[in-house]
């Protein structure tokens, strides 16, 4: 039996997630590096992540590039006061965008008109607006009002952090 099938074997899975939560190390092979660290085959390795993913306890593994190191330092979230009978298509039309990093719908709030939510990175400030106008455009007719919120200084993302946390 292989020790990924183990539903019970909560010791690995916080012991994998323990060892990415900063992010895969920048070697050849990652998946032989996170193998060898849990003592695990790398079969295994991949079957626990796949697990994990089938059980929706991560959603993904993906690289995330640091987006201000690589020339696009200016951020604008773009919002949008769309229809709601008309969301889903528009929010995977724009999320469909190359210039949107994440696309995604949010409930209406009272003064908070906006139900429709894209993020865009641009070099300059000119880029943002560019993309907000281009956003516009396709929303057409369909947009009532629209604003976006543009970073004013980076904050430090991170996932899930196992590491320092007590055991109950």
């Amino acid at each position: 039996m292989s020790v990924c099938t183990s539903p019970s074997d909560e010791g690995l899975t916080r012991r994998l997630i323990e060892l990415t939560e900063a992010g895969l190390p920048l070697v050849a092979d990652p998946w032989a590096w996170l193998a060898e660290e849990l003592g695990i085959d790398v079969d295994d390795t991949l079957a626990l992540l796949q697990r994990l993913q089938a059980d929706g306890a991560i959603r993904r593994v993906a690289a995330i590039p640091n987006h201000y190191r690589l020339g696009y330092r200016h951020n604008g979230m773009t919002v949008w006061d769309v229809d709601d009978a008309e969301i889903a298509r528009l929010g995977a039309l724009i999320g469909a965008q190359p210039f949107v990093s994440h696309c995604y719908r949010r409930p209406r709030q009272e003064g908070w008109p906006y139900n429709l939510f894209a993020m865009v990175h641009g070099r300059d400030a000119s880029d943002i607006e560019a993309y907000r106008n281009q956003i516009r455009a396709l929303l057409g007719n369909a947009c009532r009002a629209n604003d976006m919120l543009v970073s004013s200084r980076i904050l430090k993302k991170t996932g899930l952090r196992l590491a320092g946390q007590r055991r109950v």
